[in-house]
């Protein structure tokens, strides 16, 4: 699974979501500044649920990158204690962001941008949010999920150099 921190792309509405080879997590609304607390929340509401759920023997794997809010010791603290449950990819620091859900709000931003008319309001915005992330053809997150050799080779030169 795959996750992405709120951004602020549209104005005030924030969302965070996830995705797998096959399907689509939820698209959560962040109503209130994505801190550690409000991270946790998600991860042990949201993430651990749908993880156990499909992989229930503990052999799943769940990336993030290292947004201080991931990186914060309560949350740390929490995958710690959940280890067996999922593995946590570990992400080096100061490396290149390649976490393959940047291009899946790539997509979801382009299907806005195409909308006529535009959204006018951040309920019209929410709601064209929602619908993109839902129209996504799984055939994108499926050739999303095959870049991640490029994403061990960042991870085995440890966030520097590597061979193309």
């Amino acid at each position: 699974m795959y996750e992405h921190n709120p951004s602020s792309w549209w104005g005030s509405v924030m969302v965070w979501g996830m995705f797998s080879w096959n399907d689509l997590g939820p698209l959560i609304c962040v109503e209130q500044c994505l801190n550690s607390t409000t991270y946790l929340s998600i991860i042990a509401d949201q993430v651990h649920p749908i993880m156990l759920m499909a992989y229930p023997n503990g052999d799943g794997f769940f990336q993030q990158d290292n947004v201080p809010c991931h990186s914060a010791h309560i949350v740390q603290e929490w995958f710690q204690e959940h280890e067996g449950d999922f593995t946590l990819l570990r992400w080096p620091p100061q490396s290149p962001d390649l976490n393959p859900i940047e291009h899946f709000w790539d997509e979801v931003k382009r299907a806005i941008r195409q909308l006529v008319p535009q959204p006018s309001n951040l309920t019209e915005l929410d709601s064209a949010i929602h619908q993109a992330w839902c129209q996504i053809p799984r055939i994108t997150f499926q050739h999303l999920m095959e870049s991640m050799p490029r994403i061990a080779s960042v991870l085995k030169a440890k966030g520097g150099p590597m061979k193309y």
